[in-house]
């Protein structure tokens, strides 16, 4: 009988911390992460060798003119039409690159392969992407590669063998320090919060929750992560979403936490339509033009991005240089325009910059 009762027990204790690590899990990726310094002191890029896909049988395009199609996660959003507008920018400012955007109007990763798909078939001389998924995108990034057509990602990566450069707008344990450390600001470090990404298989945003994780668990761990829900980078879906952690968690709820620029300000706005300003932080990724009535109320205090414009600019600088010949695998850093020369990373990525943080003092000085 109590050979019986402790099996009950271990049954049911294990069922226990299965529900907890269910419970647990975030809607991160499950690659290793590597967490910044409690203390802020800047950690030391490992140098890798490159990991990047290569092109078959490219045609010779030093110095001739060009014909690039971006490819966005989708178009007719503020973060997009940054990133669009900075491609723009580079290419007028080239004078020998012929740009164009053409996403999908949701995030969806069929439609973006089909554009892609089209475009090969027309004929373009380089694909600048952001990835709806990183897998499912990568045969036909491949397929680019293999009829000679130079593929450079930025925003949201794929596989690396399936485009040549990615350029990132900011290290991942970056964002995630900057995000948790906003949070706990607000909050204090033994509050209770929830996050509202797009999808779980974003790649951008799978690696930032990660890292976030990783990082509250060594200098927060006082932190109680609610729950992780999909919106699918739609402003409806958001703020649906937001209301739902709103009343489902009621008092307990301290904090909200949007990865992409459509969630943070919809969450915002959930939040002050609850009349939670004050009770519920708000901190997360978006555009300064979106978040600028809620800083301005004093509903959302900091938000968390980098330039977007810039993000663009730099992509288009650096499928120049790839299409010129003067960025090479194994190279250390790369010119791109009025930014000056930026470091190459984790073996194939070009890194802008680090994260910055838009609040009351600042963002009325930023307009995008």
């Amino acid at each position: 009988m109590l050979r019986t009762s402790l099996a009950v027990l271990a049954i049911l204790s294990l069922s226990t911390s299965l529900v907890q690590a269910q419970s647990a899990w975030t809607g991160g990726d499950d690659l290793p992460t590597s967490p910044l310094a409690c203390d802020g002191t800047p950690a030391t890029p490992v140098a890798k060798p490159y990991d990047g896909g290569m092109t078959t049988n490219a045609p010779d395009r030093n110095g001739k003119p060009i014909t690039v199609v971006d490819v966005p996660k989708l178009i007719g959003i503020g973060y997009f039409d940054a990133t669009s507008k900075g491609i723009a920018e580079a290419a007028a400012e080239l004078g020998n690159m012929t740009a164009t955007t053409d996403g999908p109007t949701e995030a969806n990763i069929d439609d973006q392969i089909t554009l892609i798909d089209n475009y090969i078939t027309k004929g373009v001389d380089g694909i600048l992407f952001a990835a709806n998924d990183p897998v499912a995108i990568a045969p036909v990034l491949k397929k680019a590669l293999a009829a000679g057509i130079n593929v450079v990602g930025y925003d949201a990566n794929s596989e690396p063998d399936a485009r040549q450069w990615f350029v990132n707008q900011a290290e991942f344990n970056g964002i995630a320090k900057s995000l948790i450390d906003s949070l706990v600001a607000e909050t204090g470090a033994d509050a209770s919060f929830a996050i509202v990404t797009s999808t779980f298989t974003t790649p951008n945003q799978a690696r930032w929750i990660a890292e976030m994780a990783a990082y509250a668990a060594a200098c927060h761990p006082g932190l109680k992560w609610l729950e992780t829900v999909e919106a699918q980078e739609d402003n409806i879906l958001s703020f649906n979403q937001a209301n739902t952690l709103i009343n489902k968690y009621g008092d307990d709820l301290k904090g909200i936490v949007g990865m992409t620029s459509v969630a943070t300000p919809a969450a915002a706005d959930a939040v002050t339509q609850a009349g939670k300003c004050g009770s519920i932080a708000v901190v997360g990724l978006a555009t300064p033009n979106a978040m600028k009535p809620y800083v301005a109320s004093d509903c959302v205090k900091s938000v968390v991005l980098w330039n977007p414009v810039d993000l663009g600019y730099v992509a288009a600088h650096v499928l120049r240089a790839v299409a010129d010949g003067t960025l090479k695998p194994g190279d250390t850093t790369v010119k791109a325009g009025k930014l000056g020369e930026l470091s190459v990373i984790n073996g194939s990525e070009i890194l802008v910059g680090a994260p910055f943080v838009f609040n009351k003092g600042n963002i009325e000085g930023f307009d995008f």
